[in-house]
């Protein structure tokens, strides 16, 4: 959505963030900072110290309620925008910084590269995909919560633009995927040793999306896809 080419990138890595960028930081940041004030009396009352686990009930995404939903074909816009909300309710406040230095540091690039809706509109499909790949492929009793499903769509995102640059530069274009791989060795690391966390169904297909969609929103790069692959 912005007339900008990703073979094109000059400006430093510290100049300022696009605008989409710094808002969804600042409403992530911003609910995290209600539930620590909260926590510890500061606004709310006593019953501030709940603010986090209502959230999460209110606004996580819950299998079982998908579950309802799908088998009464009743879609409450109550329940609906879980697929949504859960990504700015997150569990403790390492969480939160972790997501924000991802949407920060990708939401550069992307930002830039994409435009401002565009950048959302990853973000947004992103997380919605990642939502469903977790209610149709799992199981599980643990909502899913956190911007981590976004995020990998912004990686995603980030991924094919490397691909598309690395491409023009005729250098091996598996580069790009350093960094999914990169996070992938850490999960199953993590894995091996502290137990599998069912929200990495939420990120891979994050990933996949953010990188799907990324090719109708750069300008030309469509095209210059399908016309290498009839060269083959």
């Amino acid at each position: 959505m912005s007339d900008q080419s990703p073979f094109n990138q000059t400006e430093m890595p510290f100049n300022a963030l696009p605008p989409a960028v710094i808002a969804l930081a600042l409403l992530i940041g911003g609910i995290e900072l209600l539930f620590q004030i909260g926590s510890y009396g500061i606004i709310g009352g006593p019953e501030a110290i709940g603010w986090r686990v209502a959230a999460m009930e209110d606004f996580g995404f819950f299998n079982s309620v998908f579950e309802a939903m799908r088998d009464q074909n009743t879609w409450p816009l109550e329940h609906v925008i879980r697929f949504l909300s859960y990504s700015v309710i997150h569990v403790s406040f390492v969480q939160v910084l972790m997501a924000i230095v991802f949407i920060l540091a990708l939401g550069k690039m992307v930002g830039d590269v994409f435009g401002n809706l565009a950048f959302i509109a990853v973000f947004a499909v992103a997380t919605i995909v990642g939502a469903l790949a977790f209610g149709l492929f799992l199981n599980s009793s643990v909502p899913l919560l956190g911007a981590y499903p976004g995020a990998y769509g912004l990686i995603g995102a980030y991924t094919f633009i490397l691909w598309i640059g690395l491409g023009a530069m005729h250098e091996n274009q598996m580069r790009a995927f350093s960094l999914i791989g990169f996070l992938l060795a850490i999960q199953l690391i993590w894995a091996l040793f502290f137990g599998s966390d069912p929200t990495w169904v939420a990120e891979i297909a994050g990933f996949v999306v953010g990188f799907v969609v990324s090719p109708l929103l750069v300008p030309g790069a469509f095209p210059r896809i399908l016309a290498k692959l009839r060269k083959r």
